[in-house]
């Protein structure tokens, strides 16, 4: 049987480096415990450890901090390849490159961040935007926060407040030890059940000003990966939990092509309705990923140049991040379909990829409001708030 994360396309593959044994254990350990992280509605902490020594959340550290930042590429493919096992271990790895968010604080600050080394798991739940009181040196906050993917696993948490706006209108966010906040364990959803995505609830703490920072603001580290757009990024490597998933779904009926039908009739190899659908969704399948990929690198080779992006490569990005999505929850829902009746069973992975699937386009980076945006931009118009 064809293996979701071998049958990946020959671009999505990584290319060698002293973490392949590391991240080849982090995708047996998640094919061996999928099944517990949906039960739990987390991924475990030393699972998260197993990300960490493979090297995913040292991929948006500084390299001045003891990071080993990768380009973006690179680390959407590697997501790829996790959420092709399980989408939730991908959700909650991709959150390696929201280091990246961080490059935003004072340098002093990420020298304290990053003291005890440079494998940092920051989780965040910025909405709804909370106020908070200014006191001296700092604020002190109050008040409760939704989705915050990957909570329970995580060394630092992040806040939206609404004190402190810049002239983009873009809000603070505030960095606390998870000592100070109290998680409430509500993650009850159809889809992604292992992210723990839980609220979080803070009673009067007070943060620094130093440990805040604008989301998307300018860097104070002087490395190419934080020239490369902030926000595309964090919703391209959530875009790309979906394209792993939808390339595991095709694989599975692909796969399941050659079995006989239970009433007896062809198998599905032989059905000129089977083939075309097959053929039609690795088509869509491998347009939209090579879309994805080839803004990315153009984006990167021009930050590694040392020249900015320009609005039209920023609203590409988002484009192809919210057209992944959209375009790999057509393939995973045509693809359940195609798998007929075994598919609704409990123990068929289809049903999960179906479910997880679902949920990726429902992101507010990777609704339809994106092609909106993304259309202003190329039209030479002026996109909603937020976009650029």
């Amino acid at each position: 049987m064809t293996h979701a994360r071998d049958a990946l396309p020959s671009s999505a593959a990584p290319a060698a480096s002293p973490g392949d044994a590391a991240f080849a254990r982090v995708l047996e350990l998640v094919a061996r415990r999928r099944a517990e992280f949906e039960e739990k509605r987390h991924v475990p902490r030393d699972v998260i450890a197993a990300f960490k020594e493979a090297g995913l959340y040292r991929a948006a550290t500084p390299r001045r901090f003891g990071g080993e930042p990768l380009p973006p590429g690179r680390f959407l493919r590697l997501i790829e390849r996790i959420s092709a096992v399980d989408a939730s271990a991908g959700w909650v790895a991709s959150f390696g490159s929201s280091l990246g968010y961080l490059a935003a604080l004072p340098p002093d600050t990420q020298a304290e961040l990053y003291a005890d080394g440079p494998d940092v798991v920051f989780a965040a739940g910025l909405f709804p935007l909370q106020p908070a009181e200014p006191v001296t040196g700092g604020y002190r906050i109050a008040g409760r926060w939704k989705f915050a993917s990957g909570c329970l696993g995580a060394d630092v948490l992040g806040v939206g407040i609404t004190v402190g706006q810049d002239r983009a209108g873009r809000p603070l966010t505030a960095l606390l030890r998870p000592e100070q906040v109290e998680i409430a364990e509500n993650w009850q959803v159809i889809g992604m059940r292992g992210t723990g995505s839980h609220d979080l609830v803070v009673d009067g703490a007070v943060v620094p000003e130093e440990w805040t920072f604008v989301r998307g603001g300018p860097p104070t580290v002087d490395e190419p990966l934080y020239r490369y757009p902030t926000v595309p990024y964090a919703a391209q490597v959530l875009a790309a939990v979906g394209l792993g998933v939808a390339r595991a779904a095709l694989d599975q009926v692909i796969s399941e092509g050659g079995r006989a039908s239970y009433t007896g009739g062809p198998v599905a190899a032989d059905r000129p309705s089977y083939r075309i659908s097959v053929g039609r969704s690795e088509a869509q399948l491998r347009s939209v990923h090579a879309f994805f990929h080839d803004i990315t690198e153009e984006v990167w080779q021009a930050v590694e140049r040392g020249d900015p992006a320009t609005d039209r490569q920023t609203g590409l990005l988002r484009l192809a991040a919210a057209h992944a999505a959209k375009t790999s929850f057509e393939v995973v829902r045509d693809a359940y379909q195609l798998a007929g009746i075994r598919a609704i069973a409990d123990d068929s992975p289809m049903q999960r990829y179906l479910r997880d699937a679902s949920v990726v386009p429902q992101h507010a980076f990777l609704q339809e409001t994106m092609y909106d945006g993304a259309g202003a931009v190329l039209l030479d118009a002026r996109p909603f708030p937020g976009f650029l």
